[in-house]
């Protein structure tokens, strides 16, 4: 019988026409390959945000850069751009915001969180238009020196702003970093937070030009935002495939890797509604700083162990601002949750039996009508009170 014979047009295991699969990426990605491979995805992939507009010199405009950077502090994309267009429209410049009372800045940060961040902003403002006539410095010592201003947000200002060489470290550069060189301590640590610094100030000085750092450090957010994303990453979609390690060794689910989350602390927490004779309420300022530091409340305050609730507002009133009050009718409880703690607010509409208010444990003390609670920069727990109170009217 005559032998089959292979047809030349099939290739052989071995041939050219049918390469072995490469090998699994065992090495690190070189920074030069990782910036090139980002560069080119972020020109066609990038996101289309209110804080890119592009000012006359071809850079992002400075004041709008700072803001949004402030603003996305550990605060998503999503519930950033309405703050930040409604903030434009209200202070639209530097000296606009340096200019208004910081009570306003509050009171345009209502429901963003974290407070300290609008304050910090106002402060900075009013020293760049006293020291620096109106323009942020471009210098990094400068520029650090100012309130609110940390290591991550300095870098997104540099680059973005003044196309500086500058690395950025916000949790979406942390998760793309964590994966393609497979970083696996906890997040946190501060050997973690060194080695990724490291790595992301690597990959800016890998670039050919400093003005590139600004799109870098936008291609690595974006990429973070909508591929890698923190479940189910899209890794066949990604332009770092085959240039990540935790990809290739399987992993990229378990990273970054982090530390459980401990519980939130829960607070039992009461508050006293105390009506004046012409229809006006009680409000007392929180001292500046601390959580929710200067913004405008219901005088109260936590419940102690074995504490009726009744009890407890009509102690915390009358340690705040000094007014003997009885707790007359309970409203509706409020259940919020904040970033450190868990709370449920009890209201109590209360009788002032005696004393003038004054600001005993807090900034100042106010007698305003329901219509002015909506105009005033308070606690969202405060949100549903004031709704109740303006049913009762």
């Amino acid at each position: 019988m005559t032998p089959r014979v292979r047809p030349a047009s099939v290739a052989s295991p071995l041939s050219p026409l049918s390469p072995l699969p490469p090998a699994p990426l065992s090495e690190p990605p070189s920074p030069a390959t990782l910036t090139a491979r980002l560069l080119a995805w972020g020109q066609d992939q990038a996101r289309s945000l209110p804080w890119r507009t592009v000012a006359a010199e071809g850079r992002r405009d400075p004041y709008r850069t700072w803001v949004s950077e402030i603003m996305l502090q550990q605060t998503q994309v999503s519930t950033v751009i309405p703050y930040f267009e409604r903030w434009l429209t209200r202070f639209p410049t530097v000296e606009a915001l340096a200019a208004a009372p910081p009570d306003d800045a509050l009171k345009a940060w209502e429901g963003l969180g974290y407070y300290a961040r609008a304050r910090h902003l106002h402060r900075a403002a009013q020293i760049v238009v006293a020291q620096q006539g109106g323009h942020l410095p471009r210098t990094r010592a400068e520029l650090a020196s100012l309130p609110g201003i940390g290591r991550s947000t300095l870098g997104a200002i540099l680059s973005l702003a003044f196309g500086q060489r500058a690395a950025v470290l916000d949790g979406n550069l942390k998760r793309v970093l964590s994966r393609v060189f497979d970083v696996d301590t906890p997040l946190g640590q501060a050997a973690t937070e060194a080695r990724l610094w490291a790595l992301s100030e690597a990959l800016v000085m890998a670039l050919d030009r400093d003005d590139q750092a600004g799109p870098l450090n936008e291609a690595l957010m974006d990429l973070g935002a909508t591929v890698c994303l923190p479940r189910s990453p899209a890794c066949l979609a990604c332009p770092l495939t085959g240039h990540c390690l935790a990809q290739a060794r399987g992993v990229q689910a378990g990273r970054p890797v982090r530390t459980p989350r401990k519980a939130l602390p829960y607070f039992d927490v009461t508050c006293g509604l105390i009506w004046k004779g012409d229809g006006r309420l009680l409000i007392a300022q929180r001292p500046p700083h601390g959580m929710l530091g200067g913004l405008w409340e219901f005088p109260g305050g936590k419940r102690e162990p074995l504490e009726s609730y009744a009890r407890c507002a009509e102690r915390e009133v009358h340690e705040e601002t000094g007014v003997t009050v009885r707790a007359m009718r309970e409203m509706p409880p409020v259940r919020h949750d904040y970033e450190t703690r868990r709370v449920v607010l009890q209201p109590y509409v209360c009788e002032a039996v005696s004393g003038e208010p004054r600001p005993i444990e807090c900034d100042e003390v106010r007698w305003v009508t329901a219509a002015e609670l909506e105009e005033l920069e308070m606690p969202e727990a405060n949100g549903p009170v004031i709704a109740a109170i303006m049913a009762l009217l």
